[in-house]
């Protein structure tokens, strides 16, 4: 009996405690991340952006960033609105899929963009919005590995490739480095198509906000010259409901007068 409860028993504690878990698929590694990332409700944040070059500032651009779940695809949908710097203030950003508009309340006209063009230095449009990985891209585990975080600190973490799955995806391929137990995203390598790499990401600064622990600061790396460097920093995370007027490119004239 005692030799019959003891496999019964390993089972039940591998459940529990997450350094026992059963080897996980990287869809649910990445589902999980995308939680510690992402608030599962309608949130706003402030993002700040800041570009170095040499370590030195150069530019800086501030959102207000606006999310919302699709209840079809489960995928956010954003409205990026600019607060600075004050000659850009009240101009807009909607993400609706793979489908972005940039709108001028200056001009009154409204510009398709795509995720992948440049927002500033090495952030582009697509790394400023909320996403869910997991319904972006496909991927394998390649294995565990001890790697050192941000602040130079060792992470043990499951290492990811991503494979876009979707033309909502804004790299063709990306790696990621997500910390075992915790879920943690620490550090991701992010592709073009032809496989040219375009930029390295840290997470760090995780603090709990709105429900969850989430990463408070990414700091982008150009993939080619290591002196450009953009980080962006994230705050005043707070639910809020947001109309599903706003994500109608009509209706983007309306939203900087609410």
């Amino acid at each position: 009996m005692t030799r019959r409860l003891v496999p019964a028993l390993l089972l039940a504690l591998a459940l529990l405690r997450p350094g026992l878990a059963l080897a996980q698929t990287a869809e649910e590694i990445v589902t999980a991340s995308d939680r510690v990332r992402n608030p599962g409700v309608p949130f706003r944040l402030t993002n700040s952006m800041v570009e170095y070059r040499s370590g030195k500032p150069a530019s800086e651009i501030v959102l207000e960033i606006f999310a919302k779940p699709d209840p079809k695809t489960g995928q956010f949908r954003n409205i990026a609105r600019y607060a600075e710097p004050p000659r850009d203030a009240g101009k807009l950003i909607q993400m609706v899929g793979n489908v972005m508009w940039f709108y001028d309340p200056a001009s009154k006209a409204s510009v398709r963009l795509s995720p992948q063009q440049r927002l500033i230095g090495q952030a582009s449009n697509g790394d400023a919005v909320t996403v869910n990985l997991a319904l972006d891209y496909k991927g394998t585990v390649l294995g565990e590995e001890t790697i050192l975080d941000a602040d130079r600190k060792n992470r043990v973490c499951w290492h990811l490739d991503l494979k876009a799955a979707t033309d909502e995806a804004t790299y063709g391929r990306a790696e990621y480095w997500i910390e075992k137990q915790t879920y943690y995203p620490i550090k991701g390598k992010l592709y073009s198509d032809s496989g040219r790499l375009l930029k390295i990401v840290y997470y760090r600064r995780f603090e709990k906000q709105l429900g969850g622990v989430r990463p408070m600061e990414a700091i982008f790396i150009d993939g080619l010259d290591p002196s450009l460097v953009t980080t962006m920093g994230f705050s005043n995370y707070r639910a809020q409901d947001i109309p599903e007027a706003w994500f109608q490119r009509d209706y983007l004239p309306r939203i900087g007068t609410e």
